[in-house]
């Protein structure tokens, strides 16, 4: 039986299949979330007025995002609405444009990056994390694969879980990808993250460990991407993408809060060693910060 996301997640579900969508549904998706006020009311057949969209695509919109039908996503959307309907802190929008001054640009940012953290929150299936942090622990070794802007969260994960006693390694390049991968045992773990989900790069390593029965975890932001044949999915949800704020932009930020945690996860089941692992290395790393020897005397 399908099972419905939470009403307060009614904007993060749709932004989260936003790119999966064929033009018609998306036209009514990016409508709803431009103004999620003037459409919470509307019945199906004034919003497909409004939106120029068939009563079908409407409704096929709402079971994409995981509603039952549209009168269910209509529920959702009004309660977000009403939740939200309060005066702005500051009169920002989504975009940047080249003449924005440092402030107004500071808070544009600022309102993005809180957003995709709430609504990569919001979307996160706690059960698979934990899924993630159990296989990360049981491990032999971690292998975390990432390409471009991705691979910056991969070296991120791989360093963190390093620091805490985890055997961990990150490959942010196709042929190091594809070379980690095919070496992997089943005792060991890949790490795949990828905001498309469909990076070459990144899925052909991906499917060759999988296939030898690798266990593998999937970060991505795009649901029924490739990647998500992984044995634990964890979905991020992105930024709005401008002219001047790339997809590298857009994506980063709820890919590195889910990473984040999951590390967390990974501490707390593996607490005892995790804290030794990094008292030692804080001891080790003191001198060349000017500290002394002892962590208590940290500041």
């Amino acid at each position: 039986m399908r099972t419905s996301p939470p009403a307060e997640s009614a904007s993060a579900a749709l932004r989260r299949v936003l790119p999966t969508l064929s033009p018609g549904p998306r036209r009514v998706a990016q409508q709803i979330l431009e103004d999620p006020a003037s459409h919470a009311g509307l019945s199906l057949s004034a919003l497909a007025e409004r939106t120029g969209a068939s009563e079908s695509t409407i409704t096929r919109l709402a079971t994409t995002a995981g509603y039952r039908g549209y009168r269910e996503l209509r529920t959702a959307v009004a309660v977000a609405a009403g939740r939200d309907a309060g005066p702005p802190p500051t009169h920002v929008t989504s975009d940047i444009s080249r003449d924005d001054d440092v402030e107004t640009t500071v808070a544009k940012l600022a309102a993005e990056e809180c957003g995709a953290i709430t609504d990569t929150a919001a979307t996160l299936d706690h059960d698979a994390l934990g899924r993630a942090a159990d296989l990360i622990v049981a491990a032999r070794s971690v292998v975390v694969i990432g390409i471009a802007a991705s691979g910056l969260v991969a070296l991120d994960l791989a360093g963190k879980l390093a620091r805490i006693g985890v055997v961990a390694q990150a490959v942010t390049e196709g042929h190091a990808a594809m070379t980690a991968a095919v070496v992997l045992r089943p005792d060991d773990l890949l790490v795949v993250v990828s905001s498309s989900g469909s990076t070459t790069d990144v899925v052909e390593p991906f499917q060759r460990a999988h296939t030898r029965g690798v266990p593998t975890v999937a970060v991505t932001a795009r649901p029924g991407s490739p990647v998500t044949a992984a044995d634990v999915t964890l979905l991020s949800v992105s930024s709005k993408e401008s002219a001047l704020r790339p997809a590298a932009m857009a994506s980063r930020t709820g890919q590195m809060f889910v990473i984040d945690v999951v590390f967390t996860l990974v501490s707390q089941r593996t607490f005892d060693r995790a804290h030794a692992a990094i008292e030692e290395s804080w001891r080790a790393l003191a001198p060349r910060h000017g500290h002394a020897h002892d962590p208590q005397e940290k500041s």
